[in-house]
């Protein structure tokens, strides 16, 4: 409706590695994503060959060491690759962002003889993966999973069942949190289990809201026998290691949000500016103007948020309060903003025709996934005020 494209966010990076790195991302995602988003989601059709050239562009790696098929680069430029890609699709913003999450216990807490036999292969080598903490019975309260890992000898035996699970079903290996001793959250180990191993398998994935193109789905564990060499740091350190990944996906979760609230403010001034109405374009008129200048300046807080809490990281300095900030109020951000676009698009805002709809159906699972907007107020109220007298 509207001759005016959206301009590019003007970013701050660091480095010319990391302007060439993004003007790469925007050629993919303007080429090879955004053109098929609707049609792909409509279709609920998981783009498994864009993960595959994303892989091969060095892009499924990017905050991981160089010596094991890494970008080395920042939180800093990482995130903001992952928003430009969210703003192309949520379903591949998200889904690196998730296989980043994966990566991290091998990456971070894996031997040096594991890193060498696997890494390469997860960051680089066209694999994807997903992320298994979440139960039936076990959300918000991780450190009660039941999901079970007995020893037998130099292996262990897997059983139970993991749900909610980003790329269930698809991936290539999964990253396993299971109970190896007793409850609570010290008896928990995390295991590296391969996408094709013997007992493993996924339930139909979930029929969502939004997002239908990524698939969500349980995965159930019935004695997968993994060897010891796949175990990820020692016996009952798994829950401080799900803990240590989630501080960090939630920033991917954050640069995600501000992606999608982005194209939805992109794409309420392009249809503010070209409607008419009284003789003038909609884009006129003080009460659309006094939104759209609210969702920009929003969307802007947002993104220094999460910024301020990447460098904080980069830094190795404490973050886990800066990042569950970032995550509520990204999240949040991209939940009124996609909502109000909806709003300045009026009737057609409300149809498919236009991807208003689309980006405010996904925003709302921004605002649950990895930690709930509830749980971040909680770590947050924590960090500020002390924990709960109890």
């Amino acid at each position: 409706m509207s001759d005016r494209d959206p301009q590019p966010v003007e970013r701050q990076l660091p480095t010319e590695e990391a302007r060439d790195l993004i003007s790469l991302v925007r050629e993919i995602a303007q080429r090879e994503i955004a053109p098929r988003a609707a049609e792909e989601e409509d279709a609920g059709r998981f783009p498994r060959e864009v993960f595959t050239l994303l892989s091969a562009s060095g892009l499924l790696g990017l905050p991981y060491d160089a010596e094991y098929g890494g970008g080395d680069q920042p939180y800093e430029v990482y995130l903001q690759v992952l928003e430009e890609l969210a703003a192309a699709r949520l379903t591949v913003g998200l889904g690196v962002s998730v296989h980043t999450l994966a990566s991290y216990a091998l990456a971070a807490y894996g031997t040096k003889q594991q890193q060498v036999e696997r890494l390469s292969a997860i960051l680089g080598g066209g694999l994807l993966g997903a992320y298994c903490l979440s139960e039936p019975a076990s959300g918000s309260d991780a450190a009660s999973l039941r999901t079970k890992a007995v020893r037998d000898g130099d292996d262990w035996v897997i059983n139970g069942t993991k749900s909610w699970i980003t790329h269930g079903g698809i991936a290539d290996f999964y990253t396993v949190m299971a109970r190896t001793g007793g409850e609570g959250s010290h008896g928990i180990t995390a295991f590296l289990v391969p996408g094709d191993a013997e007992g493993l398998s996924a339930a139909a994935p979930e029929k969502k809201m939004g997002m239908k193109g990524s698939p969500t789905a349980q995965v159930h564990f019935g004695d997968v026998r993994v060897p010891d060499e796949r175990r990820l740091g020692e016996e009952g350190q798994g829950f401080a290691i799900a803990l240590s990944a989630l501080d960090s996906g939630r920033l991917g979760i954050a640069a995600c949000a501000i992606g999608l609230a982005q194209a939805a403010l992109d794409e309420a001034v392009a249809y503010a500016t070209g409607r008419r109405q009284f003789g003038h374009p909609i884009s006129d008129f003080q009460g659309l103007r006094f939104m759209i200048a609210d969702m920009a300046t929003q969307i802007e807080a947002g993104r220094a948020l999460y910024l301020a809490a990447a460098r904080l990281r980069d830094a190795g300095r404490p973050f886990a309060k800066q990042a569950a900030m970032a995550k509520l109020h990204c999240t949040d951000t991209a939940m009124k903003v996609t909502t109000d676009a909806v709003q300045i698009l009026g009737g057609y805002g409300y149809t498919a025709d236009f991807p208003a709809e689309r980006y405010m159906r996904e925003a709302k699972v921004l605002q649950i996934v990895e930690g709930t907007n509830q749980i971040q107020r909680m770590v947050i109220a924590r960090h500020v005020a002390g924990p709960e007298s109890r």
